[in-house]
């Protein structure tokens, strides 16, 4: 764990202006990807996972988002402070990022080879010939048969797993060093999914390259993830190495996520939902966000915020439970 960081998000906070006031959609968030390390960013829809991976790739809507705090630092460089021109240099090139829906991701009036060549001219002052032999060998590298003559046609004469794969190969046209994948899997079904997964494993492996996958698919975590963030209500409640979150969850939230996925060797009755919504994050409580729905909440969850906890040199948890000072107190009640 002594690698320098490719990417260090640093006490992170994000606001959204609306009519109805202020949506506090990530608050105090704190994330390190190493190279050559895939973390899985999971949790409830809503959580905060699609607006940090748009904070990163600097996609934020100006007239309504607002970081009130926080870095981020790529390579020891603080994102925030680059203007629109440095970041345009970054994005798609240093840093890559997959589209939730490959259709829309695509424009339908460019054919595929247009849209592959078009950031490697800009960023690399590729020739068009050049640019053009560099998608062929890109799409047999997502596994894609017959390149020129998939380079000449239009999205819609491919079927959706063709298009996910070319949405990733123009991804990683310009060879980046980090490649961000959002939802890159739900709305293929499960034999195209399983491909795509395989494919992301084969070109980390020949290529190095760091991923960040955000998902709320734990199946998808447990194939792909070597780290694994756990998000509610804007915050990191949880973070570890697969093994961590798998196999000694700490937080109730990731515990009660665990619980809700139903496994061929289970019994129907053993499924137990998270019972309850997620908080108002118009006004998000003051203390634990998550007491409400606990079903190991102690009084002062709902008094004082819980500070995170070092379970482990790769584990950490955001829970009253895991402090040293509860676990005394609840000792010396025994």
């Amino acid at each position: 764990m002594n690698t320098p960081a490719l990417l260090e998000i640093r006490h992170l906070s994000i606001q959204f202006r609306t009519h109805g006031g202020q949506i506090h959609a990530v608050r105090d968030l704190s994330l390190t990807v190493r190279p050559g390390e895939t973390l899985a960013i999971v949790g409830e829809s809503g959580c905060g996972k699609s607006v940090t991976c748009n904070a990163i790739m600097g996609l934020l809507p100006k007239h309504s988002a607002r970081i009130t705090q926080g870095e981020i630092l790529f390579k020891g460089q603080n994102l925030l402070d680059l203007d629109a021109k440095a970041m345009r240099q970054l994005q798609g090139n240093r840093i890559a990022m997959i589209f939730q829906d490959p259709m829309t991701a695509l424009n339908p009036t460019l054919t595929i080879g247009e849209q592959l060549t078009e950031g490697v001219i800009r960023h690399q002052n590729l020739t068009p010939d050049i640019a053009r032999q560099k998608a062929e060998k890109m799409l047999s590298l997502v596994g894609i048969a017959n390149p020129q003559e998939r380079l000449g046609q239009y999205p819609h004469q491919l079927s959706g797993g063709m298009r996910q794969r070319v949405v990733i190969a123009i991804a990683l046209m310009c060879e980046p060093e980090l490649l961000i994948a959002d939802e890159p899997t739900t709305a293929l079904d499960v034999t195209i999914q399983a491909q795509i997964l395989d494919l992301f494993s084969h070109i980390q492996a020949a290529t190095g390259i760091s991923i960040i996958l955000i998902t709320h698919d734990l199946g998808v975590v447990a194939q792909i993830a070597s780290q694994v963030a756990v998000m509610y209500a804007g915050q990191c409640v949880e973070s570890g190495s697969q093994r961590d979150i798998f196999y000694h969850p700490q937080h109730p939230y990731t515990q009660g996520l665990l619980q809700s996925v139903p496994r061929l060797d289970m019994a129907r009755e053993s499924l137990r939902p998270i019972p309850g919504q997620p908080p108002d994050l118009f006004s998000p409580p003051p203390a634990c966000s998550f007491y409400q729905r606990c079903p190991k909440a102690l009084v002062i969850c709902n008094k004082v915020p819980p500070k995170l906890t070092t379970i482990s040199h790769t584990q950490q948890s955001l829970c009253w439970l895991q402090d040293l000072r509860t676990r005394s107190n609840l000792s010396a009640c025994l």
